[in-house]
């Protein structure tokens, strides 16, 4: 029968390895112990160990003192081989990142049902719908179509070096606004390099000018991402991450809605989107570098980049309506206490992650009309989703709810009581500057999950509302702007050959300063009345 019949050469087919066979005929050299012990104890294998090595001394020698202190001192353990691992990057950080969920339920600190569940909330809900949509603007190209014609707004004749600058600034902090500051710089950047493109090499005898143009072009595109992300909850990881902490430590408490936080966010970030312009235009756009620029930078270099893509089609018109939808929905969920939003409705029980996730389904339901039967998008584009930022969500989430359960933020408050007179105009500066501080050389997520929980504590023990703290805290871990590895963001401006560590500090450090300043002032005073901590 045909079903049973194998030939001779089917049958070599079957036993034929899947690899091909490498044959190495020379003979192997044999290795010293010391070649040996190298190859075991390299810098990674080290750095891999002193994690687990670390929680062990904690565990076991530590005294936080009180009856029983077990879980706390576990806690504390765990902590610090996570944050080792995250320091050195020795394990991969999405791995690292869901460590928690074995570490936990071993050291007796929470039951595995519970951990996981932090990597599953409205917040992280809220990061996939607005990850998804991300993908489909830069899938549709609308990302570059709106970056061209914001710029020929500002692409005035003659040329104005400064207002052009402000142009594409101005794009890039509004596009960062709406997705991960990273995600925003990696679309934007090859844009700004492209009308960078239409200049001369520095190797070329040109005009001073030009060369400061491209500086001022790359540290504008990097910075102005970071600085729009700080205006929503969906600009970056560490607003989320200190909501979903908000959340975990003071469930009683009003969750941070998206528009309370843009209420308070927008503001800072438009005072320091302008220091950071101004600071710009002065290191950068010396007088008479428009008309240095004009003969390679003109209007219609610009219009021809737009005609070359086209009208816009059924499907880019389909993805903005989707998108503006939700940034509509999430404004009025919850507008003010004498105004209740849409919210009120399904009487608190609908987030800003359900209208996220709600419309982010409407992309693989409504069809794009480019071909048959396919619809705006699949899953199969889904793939660039950054799973790496969603654990590490989940791992902050998990370290909060673990910090409360395992008695360890009380041991901590305990030893704070010296800062119970301290007065709050003295750490609000402290506390954003350590945070800024600590995220030159660790990334801005893991510091603010880091320093969030001790925060919390602080607050407590000085007696003031714990936002007061937590949000110069968590808004300082985003002020990385003086070396090239504060941030992924930074890295792309610095791989573009452009700008140089000098170049990042001349510019970084003042705004840096400002950015403190500015949110000393703005905390206890719109903070105050947005977040409600007077009382």
């Amino acid at each position: 029968m045909n079903g049973d019949h194998v030939s001779v050469a089917d049958s070599d087919n079957m036993k034929s390895p899947l690899l091909p066979v490498v044959h190495n005929d020379e003979p192997m050299e044999r290795k010293t112990v010391g070649q040996h012990l190298r190859t075991i104890f390299t810098p990674n294998n080290c750095y891999i160990a002193l994690g687990p090595l670390l929680c062990a001394v904690v565990c076991l020698c530590a005294r936080l003192g009180g009856d029983d202190t077990t879980r706390a001192r576990n806690m504390l353990g765990v902590l610090v081989w996570i944050f080792e691992w995250w320091l050195t990057e020795a394990v991969p950080m999405p791995i690292t990142s869901m460590s928690p969920l074995f570490l936990f339920p071993l050291f007796g600190i929470t039951a595995a049902d519970d951990v996981a569940s932090s990597y599953m909330d409205d917040v992280i809900a809220l990061v996939l719908g607005s990850f998804i949509l991300a993908l489909a603007v830069e899938h549709y190209n609308i990302h570059r179509r709106l970056a061209l014609n914001i710029t020929m707004v500002f692409c005035v004749e003659p040329l104005n070096a400064p207002l052009l600058l402000l142009g594409i600034c101005a794009t890039t902090a509004f596009v960062s606004m709406w997705m991960h500051n990273v995600a925003a710089t990696v679309m934007m950047m090859p844009v700004a390099t492209g009308i960078l493109q239409r200049l001369p090499s520095s190797s070329e005898m040109v005009h001073p000018a030009v060369g400061k143009f491209c500086k001022a072009v790359v540290l504008g595109v990097i910075y102005s991402a970071a600085v729009g992300g700080m205006s929503t909850l969906t600009g970056t990881g560490v607003n989320l991450i200190l909501v979903g902490m908000w959340k975990s430590y003071f469930p009683e408490g009003n969750p941070i809605s998206f528009s309370q936080w843009f209420f308070f966010g927008f503001p800072l970030a438009l005072c320091i989107f302008l220091v950071l312009w101004g600071i710009l235009c002065v290191l950068y756009c010396p007088k008479g570098s428009g008309k240095a620029l004009s003969p390679y930078l003109h209007k219609s270099h610009l219009r021809r980049e737009l005609e070359m893509l086209g009208p816009m089609s059924f499907a880019e018109k389909m993805v903005l309506s989707v998108f503006g939808g939700l940034v509509l929905l999430w404004m009025t969920r919850n507008i003010t206490q004498d105004i209740p939003g849409w919210g009120s409705l399904f009487h608190g029980r609908a987030g800003d992650g359900t209208v996220s996730v709600m419309m982010a389904t409407l992309l693989f339901i409504i069809p794009n009309k480019i071909k048959k039967g396919e619809k705006l998008m699949d899953w199969n584009k889904c793939k660039k989703l950054p799973w790496n930022i969603v654990l590490l969500l989940g791992a902050g989430f998990a370290i909060a709810d673990g910090v409360r359960s395992s008695g360890l933020a009380e041991v901590l408050s305990k030893g704070l009581v010296f800062l119970e007179t301290a007065p709050y105009w003295a750490i609000a500066p402290t506390v954003c500057l350590i945070a800024a501080t600590i995220t030159e050389f660790t990334s801005n997520n893991a510091t603010t999950t880091l320093l969030v929980p001790l925060l919390i504590e602080i607050a407590k023990t000085m007696r003031v509302h714990p936002l007061l703290l937590m949000v110069p805290g968590a808004i300082g871990a985003q002020f990385a702007f003086l070396l090239p590895t504060g941030t992924p963001s930074n890295v792309v401006g610095f791989t573009t050959g452009h700008i140089e560590i000098k170049d990042m500090i001349k510019t970084g450090l003042p705004l840096k300063i400002a950015g403190t300043g500015f949110l000393s002032v703005l905390m206890p005073t719109l903070g105050a009345y947005v977040f409600g901590t007077r009382g």
